[in-house]
């Protein structure tokens, strides 16, 4: 087996075991399955994981950052800001849609973890690192617009996480009926709660 850094190890182990949990589900993975995915021992698991916790909270961040690194090359400066926020949501909704098993598993480790005693933590970690990636993208979007929010940033963060989240659920079970004209209206509401630095105390012009 070639040698790798351990960091490198743990993304080849986290990579293989998303791919083991979409196909088999949260429960039905074990450390065998995810190693024969990865194509390394057992010993190698255990050396780069303490645990099925580990795996998991590994595996949450993962998918995450998955979502987020194709929806912050897309908030990318447009014309207006409306055009920029709507790509943004636009790279969200073709994601799910390239990758609907991975957004199921999603919802499944969520259960899996408020079900299981002991492991509560890690769903509330999940939605944490929700907010967090939408607090990195709001940050980005204001630097790259010069705009203001009208809101606090960490409540407009876990507000765009749970619509988002149902968002998502959305398009699994009903699949695109509807969804452009939804997106647009997200998009609407977003928009509206972002204000041009000016000398008004809201930063109104």
């Amino acid at each position: 087996m070639a040698r790798m850094p351990s960091a490198d190890r743990r993304r080849q182990l986290t990579e293989a075991a998303i791919r083991v949990m979409t196909r088999d589900g949260v429960a039905g993975t074990t450390t065998r399955s995810v190693t024969a995915e990865a194509g390394v021992s057992l010993s190698v698991f255990h050396y780069c994981f303490d645990s099925k916790q580990a795996l998991l909270e590994a595996v949450i961040a993962t998918i995450t950052e998955h979502s987020v690194a194709v929806v912050r090359e897309a908030i990318r400066p447009r014309a207006t800001l409306h055009e920029t926020i709507r790509a943004g949501f636009q790279a969200y909704r073709d994601h799910v849609a390239a990758h609907p098993g991975e957004h199921m598993l999603t919802y499944e480790l969520t259960q899996y973890a408020l079900r299981r005693p002991g492991f509560e933590h890690l769903a509330r970690r999940q939605y944490e690192l929700y907010s967090a990636a939408y607090t990195e993208l709001l940050d980005r979007l204001c630097r790259q617009a010069d705009i203001q929010l009208r809101v606090p940033t960490q409540v407009l963060a876990r507000y765009l996480a749970a619509t988002t989240d149902g968002l998502t659920l959305n398009l699994l079970v009903l699949g695109e009926d509807g969804i452009t004209e939804i997106l647009d209206l997200i998009t609407d509401h977003v928009t509206g709660l972002t204000a041009t630095p000016g000398p008004g105390p809201t930063g109104e012009r």
